[in-house]
């Protein structure tokens, strides 16, 4: 039996094939059934169930009852203690007062407790979302960072409700964890002036923080990295002290569990009393204070659309252009903290990613009337509420009390915040966000991702952290879509008494980009197994996509080898495949060969070759 006939055998099977598959009858009702879906689909817009999903309140409130209100108030306090002390910490990372902290917990608190879609999150401001805008408060004013809140709050708003919530699965955990390290090691780094008690600027960047750090070295004042240090170990003790320990635990377990959880709480009061006992003793301030911060209910007053800085007005344009990448890359990490910390902490759950972001955004645009900062989920307050045994969203509210109460009645006693207290808890926290696993499993299992991690890291900490996870999404980007220019193509031969077979693999998703490769590789292989006896197997077993582009190539290159008498067969291609190549050129019917076992057609070519 000759190659030919083999080709002509199989040809005929094929065309066989295909007439059938063109033959079938049209089920004309399916337009009719798909017009219906799309009513229904219309009218469940308005429907209870999706009222219910967009505004969760409605759906957990009815079903609350007294067995709940305990759990909820302990974890309510217990994020309180934290929320404050971090809200304020997180407004000196940002280079505003202390006040924008709290609004932004109490205002995104209330938004979310409407909004928001699991009970255990808690929102508000984070060490990230301020490093990212600290630096148009040094360079400008804190109405750049209100601003940013209300845009970072449209862009979530607009993604959550046109469902695009898809773009964060571009970003891959390497480059997420090279963005967080670098975030963490910046915002530790910024701390070293408050922990030391030094002169001058602390930095924009990591890189920055520590020139400056060893610049004014000489500026230390003993009595600041005294007390951070002192925190820093206490904050650790108290960590440990709580280990093993649980709200359902025994009473002696319990206060230590309940210890452990206040730790940041306890921290800060405790150099708030250190501070004032020293004032009064020797009649100074030897340790820096966060002084006077703004008292009562925050005014409501539109974004600041237009600002004035140095005698110089900005304009809404001005300062967008201002703002750069970063008024898309701030709502994108705070959609990617929030929606990441609620899969962490939904149990298994399904957690609805787009009423997340659009919770975000509401938090933000009814924040930036209050002159809020940017907020987003807090892993720290998150792991609270959720180790309290928070039972509803309502545990917010206490929270939200608690903070408004703090507004009114404690600022004055919130003036001897020693800045080496918030930085000693600040420091202790973003050394937890690091992942130090990931650097050693990276580098066992796959060096490329190790790549695009420190390529991330890199970036972010020298040049800032938009930038940094910009660069590692489109280097990962150009990586991938080299990889998918130029997929891996095996060529094996099979030798016979006449001649040789010559059998290329393809493999995958064949698109445009990779067409020119395949039809360098298959005219190689042909070109190296020149031989006119020989046969080019272009095998299709593990192809499951090919675009026109590369149908095409191979087209030409069947009728390239067929003027040089050449033999090419295309082995088991799927009939989706082979209607595309036919439909480009028909003359080559009779080289498609399908079998449900490839490599039994395969052993027919070498044995009857």
């Amino acid at each position: 039996m000759s190659v030919f006939a083999t080709y002509s055998t199989f040809g005929n099977l094929l065309q066989i094939t295909l007439v059938k598959m063109t033959t079938l009858p049209v089920n004309h009702s399916e337009n009719t059934n798909h017009v219906r879906k799309q009513i229904r689909c219309k009218k469940n817009l308005c429907s209870a169930k999706t009222v219910k999903k967009r505004l969760p309140i409605v759906e957990w409130l009815p079903k609350y009852n007294t067995t709940k209100v305990i759990p909820d108030i302990i974890a309510g306090i217990t994020v309180a203690l934290t929320a404050i002390p971090q809200g304020i910490a997180y407004a000196i990372i940002a280079g505003l007062t202390p006040e924008y902290g709290l609004y932004a917990s109490l205002t995104s608190g209330i938004v979310y407790l409407i909004f928001g879609s699991c009970m255990n999150v808690t929102v508000g401001p984070t060490a990230i979302m301020a490093a990212m805008v600290a630096k148009y408060v040094y360079n400008y004013s804190a109405d750049f960072v209100v601003l940013a809140a209300f845009i970072a709050g449209v862009v979530e708003l607009t993604i959550g409700t046109l469902h695009l919530g898809f773009l964060i699965e571009f970003i891959s955990m390497p480059v997420i964890s090279g963005f967080t390290t670098a975030a963490a090691l910046q915002i530790a780094s910024a701390q070293l002036k408050a922990l030391f008690g030094l002169d001058g600027r602390s930095g924009d960047n990591f890189g920055d923080s520590v020139y400056n750090f060893v610049l004014n070295i000489r500026s230390v004042k003993l009595w600041n990295p005294i007390l951070g240090f002192l925190s820093i170990g206490f904050l650790i003790l108290l960590k440990r002290f709580g280990e093993g320990c649980g709200r359902n635990d025994g009473t002696a377990k319990q206060l230590k569990w309940l210890i452990s959880l206040s730790r940041n709480g306890i921290v800060v009061i405790v150099g708030m009393i250190i501070a004032f006992t020293l004032k009064v003793i020797t009649d100074t301030e030897p340790l820096i204070l966060i002084g006077k911060i703004g008292k009562g209910i925050p005014k409501v007053a539109l974004p600041p659309f237009t600002t004035t800085v140095a005698n110089e007005t900005y304009s809404f344009v001005d300062m967008l252009q201002i703002y750069g990448p970063q008024s898309i890359i701030i709502p994108l990490v705070a959609i990617l903290e929030t929606v990441a910390i609620s899969k962490a902490f939904a149990g298994g759950k399904p957690v609805d990613a787009t009423q997340e972001m659009i919770a975000v955004g509401f938090c933000n645009i009814i924040g930036s009337l209050v002159g809020s900062m940017p907020i987003t989920g807090s892993f720290t307050r998150t792991a609270l509420n959720h180790a309290s045994g928070v039972q509803t969203p309502a545990g917010g509210i206490v929270t939200c009390l608690i903070i408004l109460l703090a507004l009114s009645l404690l600022t004055s006693t919130f003036y001897f915040i020693p800045k080496a207290s918030l930085a000693a808890l600040i420091m202790t926290a973003m050394f937890s966000m690091i992942d130090f696993a990931i650097f050693g499993r990276l580098w066992r299992n796959n060096k490329l991702e190790m790549f695009f991690l420190l390529v991330t890291m890199g970036v972010a900490m020298f040049f800032g952290l938009e930038y940094g996870i910009v660069v590692g999404i489109v280097v990962e980007a150009a990586i991938l879509l080299y990889l998918t220019a130029r997929p891996k193509i095996d060529v094996n031969t099979v030798s016979t008494d006449k001649g040789q077979i010559v059998r290329i693999h393809l493999n995958g998703r064949l698109s445009y980009c990779a067409a020119e490769h395949v039809r360098r590789k298959v005219q190689e292989a042909a070109q190296n197994y020149n031989a006119s006896n020989n046969v080019i197997v272009v095998d299709g077993s593990n192809l499951r996509k090919m675009d026109s582009t590369v149908a095409s190539n191979l087209m030409i290159i069947a009728q390239d080898l067929d003027k040089t008498l050449r033999k090419i067969v295309f082995l088991n291609f799927s009939n989706k495949i082979v209607k595309l190549c036919l439909d480009i050129n028909h003359k080559h019917m009779n080289k498609f060969i399908l079998s449900s076992n490839a490599e039994t057609v395969y052993n027919n070519l070498c044995h009857n070759f």
